[in-house]
C-alpha cells in the first residue's frame, strides 16, 4: 500500500474529485479525514469508505472559517497525533454560477469576487498554515493544492475564480521553497475539464463540450484521473518533487 498508515485530510471530499482521492487514498491505506461542508455528502463518502474496510472520519469544514479549521485540525491531532498528507481541494466553481457570478472583471459584483478567493485561495492558506508547524515537528508532509487549468492560462470570464487558482499556484510555488527544509513538499495540479459536478450543468450545453474536448486527448478528464495524480504527489514515489505545477488536462496547455 503506497499510503499505509498515513494520516491525510482531503478538503472537498464530498464529491468529485475530493470524493474520487479520499477512496483512493483509503485503498492505499490512508486514515482519510473527509473535511466537507455539505453534510449529507460527507457522511455518505465516510459510509462508503468504511463499509469497504478502510478508515475514515468525516468533520463538517468551511475552509473559509479559521475557527472551522483550527477545530479540524485540533480534532485530527487527538485522534491520530500526526498529519502527513493535505490535499486542498475544495473550492468553488461554475457549479455554484447560482450563487456566484462566474464573470469578467467588469461584471464581477466585489461580493463574489471575495467569496469565492475566501474559499478558492484563503482556504488553502488557511489549512497549510495550521499544519504546516505540525508537519516542521514531524519533519514530514506532503501538501498537493488543487488549481486549475484557468490558473495556468488565460481563459474568458470566471476572472475571480482564475485569479484564485492563478494564486494557488504562485502559493504552491512559495510553499515549496519556505518549507523544503523541513522536509514538507508542496505541489499542485492544474485541472481541465474534469467530469464533475462542478461543471455539469455546464456540459448540457454543446458550445461548452464542444471547448472542452478541444485538448489533444479529445475528452473530459475523470475524477479518478486526478485522484491518481494527487496519489502520485502524497506517496514517496514523489519524494524528490516539490513546486511542481502539474496539468492534468488532456494536453490542452501544450497548445
Amino acid at each position: 500500500m503506497r499510503l499505509k498508515d498515513k494520516v491525510a485530510i482531503i478538503t472537498g471530499a464530498g464529491s468529485g474529485q475530493g470524493k474520487a482521492a479520499a477512496k483512493l487514498f483509503a485503498a492505499e491505506g490512508a486514515k482519510v479525514i473527509i473535511a466537507e461542508w455539505n453534510e449529507q455528502n460527507g457522511k455518505s463518502v465516510e459510509d462508503e469508505i468504511n463499509l469497504e474496510g478502510h478508515e475514515s472520519l468525516f468533520f463538517q469544514t468551511d475552509v473559509s472559517n479559521e475557527d472551522n479549521i483550527v477545530a479540524l485540525v485540533e480534532e485530527v491531532m487527538d485522534r491520530y497525533g500526526r498529519i502527513d498528507i493535505v490535499f486542498n481541494n475544495a473550492g468553488v466553481g461554475f457549479s455554484s454560477r447560482s450563487k456566484y457570478k462566474m464573470a469578467s472583471l467588469i461584471e464581477t459584483p466585489q461580493r463574489d469576487w471575495n467569496d469565492i478567493l475566501s474559499i478558492n485561495l484563503n482556504g488553502v492558506y488557511l489549512l497549510s498554515k495550521h499544519v504546516l508547524p505540525i508537519m516542521q515537528k514531524q519533519n514530514y508532509g506532503s501538501i498537493i493544492n488543487n488549481s486549475s487549468l484557468n490558473g495556468i492560462v488565460g481563459v474568458p470570464g470566471a476572472d475571480a475564480y482564475s485569479a484564485a487558482k492563478g494564486g494557488v499556484v504562485a502559493l504552491t510555488r512559495v510553499m515549496a521553497v519556505d518549507y523544503g527544509k523541513y522536509n514538507i513538499r508542496v505541489n499542485c495540479i492544474c485541472p481541465g475539464a474534469i467530469d464533475t459536478p462542478m461543471i455539469a450543468d455546464v456540459l448540457k450545453n454543446e458550445a461548452f463540450t464542444k471547448a472542452f474536448t478541444s485538448n489533444p486527448l479529445r475528452r473530459v478528464g475523470k475524477p479518478e484521473e486526478i485522484a491518481y495524480a494527487a496519489l502520485f504527489l502524497a506517496s514517496d514515489e514523489s519524494s524528490y518533487i516539490t513546486g511542481l505545477i502539474m496539468p492534468v488536462d488532456g494536453g490542452i496547455a501544450a497548445q
